[in-house]
């Protein structure tokens, strides 16, 4: 009996004190730390207009407006629901995540062709062939504001039509809210249409 008591202790002060380390030590560490070195990362990259956060710059939205860019397609909407979607129950909480569809599956198939017929009405300067793919498949995280340089000029038309801007100073937007490959060796040149659409929307006296 003695020596289950010197145990269920000892089981009791390490359960207590790794409680304690890692459920509260480091995660305040890790949290001063973050807001003393990456202050804005940590608070989630937040921008602002007038005060007032409008966005986040590494979250997607759902931009429908045809002055602006719009972004690749979300399996969860970029989390933009109507009451009624709530309602109806198909709104279930923020999330992220994509369908995982396999290309075979006849439900991807459709839900891109949905998307291309789609672009090709809201930008009939596009032939189908010179749709860039990922302005019509969805990211894994469903939330990314990124799509590809390509993706952005194909819909230059469209925004420069119905935003009354001119071309250049269109094409000029999307250079200052290109990212570069990283460390100019990995990945692709990428343009965030949040940021972009911040400042394309200021241009036009949207905000």
């Amino acid at each position: 009996m003695k020596n289950f008591l010197n145990h269920f202790k000892t089981a009791f002060i390490f359960t207590i004190a790794m409680l304690v380390l890692c459920g509260l030590i480091y995660p305040l560490a890790l949290t001063g730390a973050s807001q003393l070195i990456f202050p804005k990362q940590a608070n989630g990259s937040k921008l602002e207009v007038d005060g007032k956060v409008v966005g986040a710059k590494f979250v997607g939205q759902d931009f429908t407006d045809e002055r602006l860019f719009h972004c690749r397609p979300s399996a969860y909407n970029y989390n933009t629901y109507i009451e009624e979607q709530k309602e109806n129950g198909e709104y279930s909480g923020v999330a992220s995540g994509s369908n995982n569809y396999a290309p075979s599956n006849p439900e991807l198939e459709k839900r891109i062709a949905e998307d291309v017929e789609k672009f090709m009405k809201e930008n009939p300067t596009v032939k189908k062939e010179d749709i860039p793919s990922d302005i019509v498949t969805a990211s894994g995280s469903g939330l990314d504001p990124h799509i590809s340089v390509e993706a952005a000029n194909v819909q230059i038309d469209r925004v420069v039509k119905n935003s009354k801007l001119p071309k250049e100073k269109v094409e000029e937007l999307i250079k200052n809210n290109t990212d570069g490959k990283v460390f100019g060796i990995f990945g692709e040149d990428k343009v965030n249409v949040v940021t972009l659409n911040l400042e394309l929307a200021q241009e036009i006296g949207m905000m």
